[in-house]
C-alpha cells in the first residue's frame, strides 16, 4: 500500500483556490434547482421561503466570524476539530478540557461531513432521474423517478468523486474555479428570465401551463373527464395515446388559451403563489422562517470548508479567514437571494407551489416554461437541459468539496488517534488522505440510497393517477405504493437532509462557543467579533435546533422528518460516548489533559 505517517501535504493553494473549494460546496446553481423541492414540502411553510433564507444567512455570518477569527490564530488542517485543541490548550485555566473538547467537536462535526455527502449523491440520483424521465419519458418519470435508478446513481457518483477527490486538490480546485463560473452565470439567467416571464404576464394574459405527465408546457386549458379512483370521484386531465394533454374546446370548437392568475391559496388554503414582491420578502409567520432555516442551511454550509485546509495554504493565516467570509457574502447574499426571489415570484396558476412539491427539480420545470415563452413552443426543454448540465457539474464540485473538507476531518483525527489510526495516513504519492476518503464513499452512498428510497413520502406523496401513470419496470417504478401509504411515510430526503443540518448546527454552534473560549483574555480581543458576534450565533443554532423538537407540535411543518433526525443525532452522540471512553481505556489515555503544551 502507497502510505505513509510520515509524508505532509503541500503548500498549494491560493487564495483565489480557497475561496473557489468554499464557493463550490455552497453552490447556488445546484442548491436552487435542488433543495427547492425539499422546502417547498415542509407543511404550510412555503411563503417563508424566502426570509427562511435570510435566517439561515445571518447565523452563518455569524459563525463564518468566528471561524475566520480562529483561523487567524491556529491555521492548519483539521477545522474545528483542530481549533477545538488549540482554543483550550492554549487557554489559561481550561486547557486540561483540551481533549475532551476537540473530541466533541470532532466527533459531532461527522454528523455533518459524513452526511452532507450523502444528500448531495442523493440529489445527483434524482438530478439523473429527472433527466432521463424528460429525455425518455416512456423510460422513466421525470416528476418521480424510479429509487431502484436514483439508488444506483447515488453509488457510481460517490466513488467516482471519490476517485477525483483521491487523485489530489490541486486537480479539484481547477475543477470548482470552472464549475463556479459556469454554475453561476447560468442560474443568473434563469433568474432574470423568470423575472420577465413574471413581469410581461399580467393577470388575465395568455400564458404557459406545466402539464407534469408529459414534462411539457402548453399555452391552452386542459380537458378534463370524470373518473373514479379508488372510490373517489376526480378529475382527470383527457390525453391521447402519447400522454399529450388534450385541449379544452371553446363553443365553436377552438381551444380555450390558458389565461394566467396568481392566486394565493387554493380552495383548501393551500398556499399556490406570491401576490406581489413584498409577498415573497415577507415572513408571514416566523415559526414557518424558522422551519424553513433549518432546511436552508443546507444550501449555505461550506464557508467553513478551507479551514480544514489551512495545511495546504500557502498563507493561512491570511488567506483562509478572507476566503471564509467571501465565499459565503458571494454565495449567499448574492447569489441565492437573488435566485430565491425570482423562483417565487415566478409561481402563478400555470406552476404553483403545490406543483413544486410533486415534483423532483421543480425549477427544471420553470425553466420549460420560461424558455417555451422566450425561444418558442417546444424549445424550453433545450433550456431546461443546458442548464441542467451546469447544476450537474455544480453537484460534482459541492460534493468533490465536502468530501475533501470531511475527509481531512477525520484525517486530523486519525493523526491523533482519536478514531482508528489508518484514517490518519496519506497516500506517498497524491499527498491526500485516501483511507478516510474511500471510507467516505461508501459511506455517502449508503446514505444517498436512503434519502432516495422514500423522496416523495408525505407531503411529497404523489397521486394515485400519477402512480398509476409511472412507466412499469423496476428501475422506474418498484418502491412506489399508493398515495395514501407514502403519504403516512417519512420523507428519506428530507429526514437525511435535516439530520444532516442538526449536525451543521451543533457543529457551529460549538464553534462559536471556541471563538470565545479562543480569544477569552486574548490581546487581540474584540467585544464585537468575539463575543457579541459568537454569541448571537449560538443563540441562533441553538433556536434553529429547538425547532426541530418544538416547531412539529405547534403546528409548523411536518413532525416524522425532524423527530427521526433527532434520533440519529442521539444515536451519533451515544455510540461517540461509548466509543471515546472504551478508546481511552484502552490506550491507557486519559480524559483530561494532564501535562499542557502549547503547540500554537
Amino acid at each position: 500500500m502507497a502510505e505513509n505517517t510520515a509524508v505532509e501535504m503541500k503548500k498549494t493553494l491560493g487564495l483565489t483556490g480557497l475561496t473557489m473549494n468554499a464557493m463550490a460546496l455552497i453552490a447556488p446553481g445546484a442548491f436552487l434547482w435542488l433543495t427547492f423541492y425539499i422546502q417547498a414540502t415542509t407543511g404550510v411553510t412555503g411563503p417563508a421561503m424566502w426570509f427562511g433564507i435570510v435566517v439561515a444567512l445571518l447565523l452563518c455570518l455569524a459563525t463564518a466570524v468566528c471561524y475566520a477569527e480562529m483561523a487567524k490564530l491556529y491555521p492548519g488542517t483539521g477545522s474545528s476539530y483542530y481549533f477545538a485543541e488549540q482554543s483550550f490548550l492554549n487557554h489559561d485555566s481550561a486547557w486540561r478540557y483540551a481533549r475532551l473538547s476537540k473530541f466533541i467537536v470532532g466527533w459531532a462535526s461527522h454528523l455533518y461531513y459524513w452526511i452532507y455527502p450523502g444528500v448531495m449523491v442523493g440529489v445527483m440520483g434524482i438530478l439523473c432521474g429527472y433527466l432521463v424521465g424528460t429525455l425518455w419519458p416512456n423510460f422513466m418519470s421525470a416528476s418521480n423517478p424510479g429509487p431502484a435508478f436514483m439508488m444506483l446513481v447515488a453509488v457510481v457518483f460517490s466513488f467516482v468523486v471519490a476517485y477525483i477527490a483521491h487523485r489530489g486538490v490541486n486537480g479539484s480546485t481547477a475543477v470548482n474555479i470552472a464549475i463556479n463560473v459556469i454554475q453561476i452565470t447560468a442560474l443568473v439567467v434563469f433568474s432574470v428570465l423568470a423575472l420577465g416571464y413574471r413581469m410581461n404576464h399580467p393577470p388575465g394574459s395568455v400564458a404557459y401551463q406545466f402539464d407534469s405527465t408529459s414534462g411539457e408546457a402548453y399555452t391552452y386549458e386542459f380537458a378534463t373527464q370524470k373518473a373514479v379512483a379508488n372510490g373517489q370521484e376526480t378529475e382527470t386531465i383527457v390525453r391521447d395515446a402519447n400522454g399529450v394533454p388534450q385541449p379544452r374546446l371553446d363553443a365553436e370548437g377552438k381551444p380555450v388559451p390558458f389565461r394566467i392568475s396568481y392566486p394565493e391559496k387554493d380552495a383548501s388554503g393551500n398556499f399556490l403563489t406570491h401576490t406581489t414582491p413584498g409577498s415573497v420578502v415577507k415572513a408571514h409567520n416566523w415559526g414557518w422562517v424558522f422551519i424553513q432555516a433549518t432546511v436552508a442551511i443546507l444550501i449555505l454550509v461550506g464557508f467553513e470548508s478551507v479551514t480544514a485546509m489551512g495545511g495546504e495554504a500557502k498563507n493561512a493565516k491570511r488567506d483562509v479567514p478572507i476566503a471564509v467570509i467571501v465565499s459565503l457574502l458571494v454565495q449567499g447574499m448574492f447569489c441565492y437571494l437573488f435566485e430565491y426571489f425570482a423562483a417565487n415570484y415566478f409561481l402563478n396558476s400555470g406552476y404553483t407551489m403545490q406543483n413544486a412539491a410533486g415534483s423532483a427539480a421543480p425549477v427544471g420545470d420553470m425553466m420549460i416554461v420560461v424558455g417555451d415563452a422566450l425561444f418558442g413552443p417546444g424549445r424550453g426543454r433545450i433550456f431546461m437541459l443546458v442548464e441542467a448540465f451546469t447544476v450537474f457539474l455544480a453537484l460534482i464540485g459541492t460534493t468533490l468539496s465536502c468530501m475533501n473538507t470531511g475527509a481531512r476531518v477525520t484525517y486530523a483525527m486519525g493523526k491523533d488517534q482519536e478514531v482508528p489510526e489508518h484514517f490518519g495516513l496519506l497516500h506517498s504519492k497524491n499527498l491526500t488522505p485516501h483511507r478516510a476518503i474511500w471510507t467516505l464513499a461508501a459511506i455517502s452512498a449508503g446514505v444517498g440510497c436512503i434519502a432516495v428510497m422514500m423522496a416523495f413520502g408525505d407531503a411529497g406523496a404523489p397521486t394515485n393517477a400519477a402512480i398509476q401513470a409511472l412507466p412499469h419496470g423496476f428501475l422506474s417504478s418498484f418502491g412506489y405504493t399508493t398515495h395514501d401509504k407514502m403519504a403516512t411515510l417519512p420523507n428519506s430526503l428530507l429526514t437525511v437532509t435535516l439530520a444532516s443540518n442538526f449536525g451543521t448546527f451543533l457543529l457551529y454552534g460549538l464553534s462559536c462557543i471556541i471563538c470565545m473560549v479562543a480569544y477569552h483574555r486574548h490581546p487581540k480581543f474584540s467585544a464585537l467579533r468575539h463575543l457579541i458576534i459568537p454569541v448571537f450565533g449560538l443563540l441562533a443554532n441553538l433556536a434553529c435546533m429547538g425547532f426541530y423538537l418544538i416547531g412539529p407540535f405547534m403546528g409548523y411543518g411536518t413532525k416524522m422528518e425532524p423527530l427521526l433526525a433527532l434520533g440519529i443525532a442521539l444515536v451519533w452522540a451515544i455510540y461517540g460516548g461509548i466509543y471515546f471512553t472504551r478508546a481511552t481505556k484502552r490506550s491507557g489515555r486519559t480524559t483530561l489533559v494532564t501535562t499542557r503544551e502549547q503547540t500554537a
